[in-house]
C-alpha cells in the first residue's frame, strides 16, 4: 500500500488559539484541551478551550460588526460575494493541506477529505452567486398603498459544528449566513477543530471585515451553551444529535432565536424485487459504511422484498467483506477509525445487542487490532422492527436488512420511527417510484440511488431530524427575516 501522493501525513496545526475579531487569542482561563488523532490514539495538539467569557466576547465583536453603517453592512451584497469566491478559491489552492489536517483530527479517508473540501468550496461559490440574490416582493395591497418586501440578515448567528463532516458542515453554514449579511459566531466540535480554525485564517486572507466570523473551540456544555442562550445571538444552526437539540432548543427559550436543527437519522432503504439489485447492494452498502457510519442520513435499515432478500443479503455482505478499513492516508483505503474510543464502544454495545436480540451477524462486528478506533463492516440479517438496532441511531458501520412483501405494510413500518432526515426506494417501475418517494417520510427521499447531497438540492429532516434547510436556495431563507414596508401613497393607480 502507498501513501496518497497528495496527503500530507506529517502534518502540524499551525491554528489552536481562538479567533475573535480577527485576531488569534488565548482563552481568557487560559484553558486548553488536547486533541487527539482517531486512527492512532495519539495526541495531536493542545487547543485552546473557549468558556462563557470568549463567548461573550466574541459576540460582542460579531455584533461590532453588524452595527448600522459598518463596513460590513454598507458592503454591496455582490461583494460580499466576491469575498467568499475569494474563499473557495483559496481553499482550493491549500486543498491538501485542509484535507490532511481533516484526516489527521477525523480519521477518515485522506480521499475522502479531499472531497470534502472541494464540496465546501463548492459550497462558498455557490452562495456567493446568490449574495446579491435575496429578492423581496412588490405587493398590491388594498386601499391608497404601496407595500414592499425585503429579506433582511437576522444578525448575529451561532453555528455549532458536529464532527462527523467538519469542513462541509462548517461551509453549510457560514456560507449561507454570510451571503445573506449576518456575522458568526462558530463552535467547531472539541473532537474536529482543526479545519475550521484553518479557514478563520482562509477568511482573513480573503479581507473578510474584522467580527464577522468568530471560531471558538470549546466544549458543548460550556462555550455551546452560553452561545446557544445568549441574549446577542439571534439565530442558532446546529447540526448534530436529537438530544442535543432539544437541550439547545430549551437553551434557546429566553433568546427566541431562530433555529435550524440538522439531527439525527434512521434511515431506510426499500428494495424491490424488480430493482438492479447490484446497484441497490452498492449504494445501500456505500450509504452506511462510508466515515465509518458516522452520518446521520446513513441507510442503516435495508427492507428487502422476501422474492430477493436472500440474495440481496449475500450482495450486501459481499461488498462489506471487500470494504478496506485502515490507515487513512493510504490509497486504498475506504474507510478510516470511528471518532473516539468513547463512540466506538457505544458501536460495538449495540452489535451486542443485535445479537442478543435474535438477528443474525452475516459479517464483522469486531474491532479491528489494539491502535486507533477501528471496526470492520457490520452486516445483520433476520432483523426485525422491534430490535434495538433497527430502532435507535447507531451512528456506525452497521447494516441492518429486513424483509417484506407488501408496500403498504413496509412504508407504515419504515414511517413507524421517531426520525425523518432521509430514505431511499429501488425500483425500475415508475409509479411505484413515485409512491414510495411521496410517502416515505423523510427530508429527502433518494430513487434509485442513496446518500447523495449536492450544493443546489436542499437538505434537511421530519419528526425528530429536525427543521429548517441547509444546502440550495433555501437556506438563505433560514439566515434572513422578511420585512414589510407599506407606504401611504396620495393617489394610487394600477
Amino acid at each position: 500500500m502507498s501513501s496518497s501522493s497528495s496527503a500530507l501525513p506529517e502534518i502540524k496545526p499551525k491554528y489552536t488559539q481562538l479567533f475573535i475579531n480577527n485576531q488569534w487569542v488565548d482563552s481568557k482561563s487560559g484553558k486548553t484541551f488536547e486533541n487527539f488523532n482517531p486512527a492512532t490514539e495519539e495526541k495531536i495538539c493542545d487547543i485552546a478551550e473557549a468558556d462563557a467569557e470568549d463567548v461573550n466576547e466574541a459576540v460582542k465583536s460579531a455584533a461590532a460588526a453588524f452595527k448600522r453603517n459598518s463596513k460590513w453592512r454598507t458592503m454591496d451584497a455582490s461583494a460580499r460575494g466576491k469575498i467568499l469566491v475569494r474563499v473557495g478559491e483559496i481553499m482550493m489552492e491549500q486543498k491538501h493541506i485542509i484535507s490532511s489536517l481533516e484526516t489527521l483530527d477525523a480519521g477518515k479517508p485522506y480521499a475522502d477529505s479531499l472531497g470534502d473540501v472541494e464540496h465546501a468550496a463548492d459550497v462558498f461559490k455557490y452562495y456567493a452567486g446568490l449574495a446579491d440574490k435575496s429578492l423581496g416582493k412588490t405587493l398590491s395591497p388594498d386601499g391608497q398603498y404601496f407595500a414592499y418586501t425585503r429579506q433582511e440578515p437576522i444578525g448575529v448567528c451561532g453555528g455549532i459544528i458536529p464532527w462527523n463532516y467538519p469542513i462541509s458542515l462548517f461551509a453549510w453554514k457560514v456560507a449561507p449566513a454570510l451571503a445573506s449579511g449576518n456575522v458568526c459566531v462558530i463552535k467547531p466540535s472539541e473532537l474536529t477543530p482543526l479545519t475550521a480554525l484553518h479557514m478563520a485564517a482562509i477568511f482573513s486572507e480573503a479581507e473578510l471585515p474584522a467580527g464577522v466570523l468568530n471560531v471558538l473551540p470549546g466544549y458543548g456544555a460550556t462555550a455551546g451553551a452560553t452561545l446557544a442562550s445568549h441574549p446577542g445571538v439571534r439565530k442558532i444552526a446546529f447540526t448534530g444529535s436529537t438530544a442535543t437539540a432539544r437541550k439547545i432548543i430549551a437553551l434557546t427559550a429566553n433568546n427566541l432565536a431562530k433555529l435550524t436543527m440538522e439531527l439525527g437519522g434512521k434511515s431506510p432503504a426499500v428494495i424491490l424485487p424488480d430493482c438492479d439489485l447490484d446497484q441497490a447492494a452498492l449504494y445501500c452498502h456505500s450509504a452506511i459504511m462510508t466515515n465509518c457510519g458516522q452520518n446521520c442520513c446513513g441507510i442503516s435499515r435495508n427492507y428487502v422484498h422476501a422474492d430477493v432478500y436472500d440474495e440481496y443479503v449475500a450482495k450486501a455482505v459481499a461488498c462489506a467483506q471487500n470494504r478496506v478499513v485502515g490507515d487513512p492516508w493510504k490509497e486504498d483505503s475506504e474507510s478510516g477509525a470511528v471518532i473516539s474510543e468513547v463512540q466506538m464502544n457505544k458501536i460495538l454495545g449495540y452489535i451486542e445487542s443485535g445479537k442478543r436480540e435474535g438477528a443474525k451477524l452475516e459479517c464483522g462486528g469486531e474491532r479491528i487490532g489494539s491502535k486507533g478506533w477501528f471496526l470492520q463492516p457490520t452486516v445483520f440479517s433476520n432483523v426485525t422492527d422491534d430490535m434495538t438496532i433497527a430502532k435507535e441511531e447507531i451512528f456506525g458501520p452497521v447494516q441492518s436488512i429486513l424483509k417484506f412483501t407488501d408496500i403498504e405494510d413496509v412504508l407504515d413500518r419504515c414511517n413507524d420511527n421517531e426520525y425523518g432526515l432521509a430514505a431511499a426506494c429501488f425500483t425500475k417501475d415508475v409509479d411505484k417510484a413515485m409512491y414510495l418517494s411521496h410517502n416515505l417520510k423523510g427530508g429527502i427521499t433518494w430513487v434509485n440511488c442513496a446518500d447523495i447531497l449536492t450544493t443546489q438540492t436542499p437538505f434537511g429532516g421530519f419528526k425528530g431530524s429536525g427543521y429548517g434547510k441547509e444546502l440550495g436556495e433555501d437556506a438563505m431563507k433560514e439566515y434572513c427575516e422578511m420585512k414589510t414596508v407599506l407606504m401611504k401613497m396620495s393617489n394610487k393607480n394600477s
